[in-house]
């Protein structure tokens, strides 16, 4: 009978060593991008404050929306934008940072250190997962503050709903950053999946205001099952079930995905 030892896995050789050193580097980056800065931790708020006073209908109560009724058009967006922030930082940011990174050769010089290439995706999302959620609070302040907007009614179902939809949106950014070979490539993809996104999620029109068919189509995309689920949690609807079904089947599809397709070089 042999007897073998296990010996434990440190944490360089995971490739872990350096991370916080990682993270706070490529959170400095971060900030010094001005189109980062503005488009996911300020776009969302600007989007809503901008919308709410420069449409005057957007302020008035509704009063044909059955349960909804006494709500404004814009209490209605201020849910949506958690989607906009998820969105704006998966498909907009993320995939162009990662299609640079390999571009430029980063990921290929960094696999000669002892941080590997996936540390790099690691301190990619905690950054961008932190600027969402910088951006949604602005949002939600924001709301509040400006147009007296109520609180979720299931804080605790949004917050589930909220990472769900940044997951969703993350697998997309990782599946393209982790195909496309030029950071213009990525970009390009992902601004041709952001608006339709965008417009599933209600932007341009209400969830409740959607014909039936088009909420019918958007309960099955990753955004568009988001937003109702995130409406429902904000203002007391059904359970909404399905959606969170969906929102989830997307999240871990892609993710699967991502990792079974990125490449590396």
């Amino acid at each position: 009978m042999t007897t073998s030892t296990v010996t434990p896995v440190r944490p360089a050789r995971l490739g872990m060593r350096g991370l916080p050193t990682l993270i706070a580097s490529e959170a400095r980056l971060f900030t010094r991008d001005f189109g980062n800065l503005f488009f996911v931790l300020l776009f969302p708020t600007v989007l809503l404050v901008g919308m709410g006073y420069a449409i005057p209908d957007m302020r008035e109560p509704l009063t044909d929306a059955g349960a909804l009724n006494g709500l404004r058009v814009v209490d209605l967006f201020l849910p949506v934008m958690f989607c906009v922030a998820a969105a704006t930082a998966g498909l907009a940011a993320l995939p162009a940072y990662l299609a640079s990174y390999r571009e430029t050769g980063v990921l290929r010089r960094l696999s000669t250190t002892p941080m590997r290439p996936a540390g790099v995706l690691l301190a990619q999302v905690v950054i961008h997962f932190g600027g969402v959620i910088v951006g949604s609070l602005l949002a939600l302040i924001a709301g509040v503050l400006v147009f007296d907007s109520p609180m979720p009614d299931a804080p605790l179902l949004s917050l589930l709903v909220f990472v769900l939809a940044v997951a969703s949106m993350f697998g997309f950014g990782l599946l393209i950053g982790g195909l496309a070979n030029k950071a213009t490539t990525a970009q390009g993809i992902g601004m041709l999946l952001y608006f339709p996104m965008l417009f599933t999620a209600g932007l341009w029109t209400p969830g409740p205001a959607m014909p039936e068919t088009l909420q019918t189509i958007s309960t099955y995309t990753p955004l568009g099952a988001a937003s109702q689920a995130m409406s429902d949690a904000w203002y007391g609807g059904d359970f909404p079930a399905l959606q969170l079904v969906v929102v989830t089947a997307w999240a871990v599809v892609l993710f699967l995905a991502a990792a079974r397709f990125f490449r590396w070089k």
